[in-house]
């Protein structure tokens, strides 16, 4: 099977395009990093000839629902048109367990885009997972006040990238679906132990406070409403044997 992977350089494209090569697919990376613009059909039709499925696991780093939506609409269209003028047989998205809930900052673009899936021309499948383990590392960079992180408080249920990765492939493999059942880690975590622990993890033994984010996401944080709501698969890496095995090979 020849599979596209849109933001194949990502937190979970590597994986996905590692999974992909070790179970004898071909793997055609569409990245900025490999010289893709995935905002534009000029050019992505070309690389998507011969493609079977386009596996769309993109990201963007912002808080802010105007420039979420306009990303996530604007590269989704991109791949859509150019994959009905390529042929592509099957659209598979990764999305966000519970934005439906919380339509709100980040998940405004996300919750945009698979309406967008929906309505499109190519067959499509839509994975809602939860939270990755790397997203404590992400907050730990990002949530900051001057030389001071922050730990939003969150509830999540962290799920391996590597199994995301996996289970991507599988859906690939079995076709067009429609909305596929969620995908959640195996326990539910307090997202401020886990900011503190990778922390540690690195050697700093800094006072990091949690703080409640502000508006409807935030609130949708603290309450459990990104949390899945009916039985999803569960993935079987906590996040503390994810960071056990970060810290190893940082050793």
């Amino acid at each position: 099977m020849r599979i596209a992977v849109a933001g194949g350089t990502g937190t979970v494209g590597t994986h996905v395009g590692e999974a992909a090569h070790a179970r004898g697919h071909e793997v055609i990376t569409l990245a900025r990093a490999a010289g893709v613009d995935l905002r534009s059909v000029s050019g992505l039709t070309d690389r998507l000839a011969g493609v079977d499925v386009v596996i769309d696991v993109l990201s963007v780093p912002t808080i802010s629902a105007d420039e979420s939506t306009q990303f996530f609409t604007t590269t989704s269209r991109a791949l859509l048109d150019a994959g009905a003028a390529a042929g592509v047989r099957h659209h598979l998205v990764l999305s966000i367990v519970g934005i439906d809930r919380a339509p709100e900052a980040y998940y405004a673009g996300k919750f945009a885009q698979e309406r967008l899936v929906e309505a499109g021309p190519t067959p499509w499948t839509i994975l809602r997972a939860t939270q990755f383990h790397e997203f404590a590392a992400q907050m730990y960079g990002r949530a900051k006040v001057g030389p001071f992180h922050l730990a939003p408080k969150m509830r999540t249920r962290p799920v391996a990238a590597s199994e995301v990765a996996a289970h991507l492939i599988d859906l690939a493999a079995t076709g067009a679906s429609g909305r596929a059942r969620e995908l959640a880690g195996p326990r539910e975590e307090d997202l401020p132990r886990m900011i503190r622990a990778y922390a540690r993890a690195r050697g700093s033994r800094a006072w990091i406070p949690s703080v409640a984010l502000p508006g409807a996401s935030g609130r949708a944080q603290r309450d459990g409403s990104l949390l899945p709501a009916g039985k999803p698969l569960l993935g079987r890496q906590t996040f503390d044997e994810w960071l056990g095995a970060l810290s190893a090979e940082n050793h």
